[in-house]
């Protein structure tokens, strides 16, 4: 794959995650994002330093390996994703749900 040049940060980040899982890791500051696959860890760490003008001091990536899936009679594969785990300093928090 290739790496992104010149993507801005809305094309890095896609959305967040809002999982069991992913809610028990806000307690230790840490959000999970749905991210572009060709994007790197500096280009995750400034998108999310600019969208959310926050301090990052982790990110971790998890990449899975593709999934077989069939249509009918056609094999296939589920589409690719990446996601990345973002560590932000003590103090700093995401609103991923903001008040109306």
């Amino acid at each position: 794959m290739t790496k992104l040049q010149n993507a801005s940060a809305s094309d890095i980040i896609r959305r967040p995650i809002v999982t069991e899982k992913a809610t028990l890791l806000l307690e230790n500051n840490q959000y999970t994002f749905d991210v572009d696959p060709r994007s790197t860890k500096p280009q995750i760490k400034a998108a999310i330093e600019e969208l959310f003008e926050v301090k990052v001091i982790g990110v971790s990536t998890h990449n899975p390996p593709q999934k077989k899936r069939r249509v009918g009679r056609f094999p296939g594969h589920r589409p690719h994703y990446k996601r990345a785990m973002v560590t932000l300093a003590p103090g700093d928090s995401i609103t991923l749900f903001p008040e109306v």
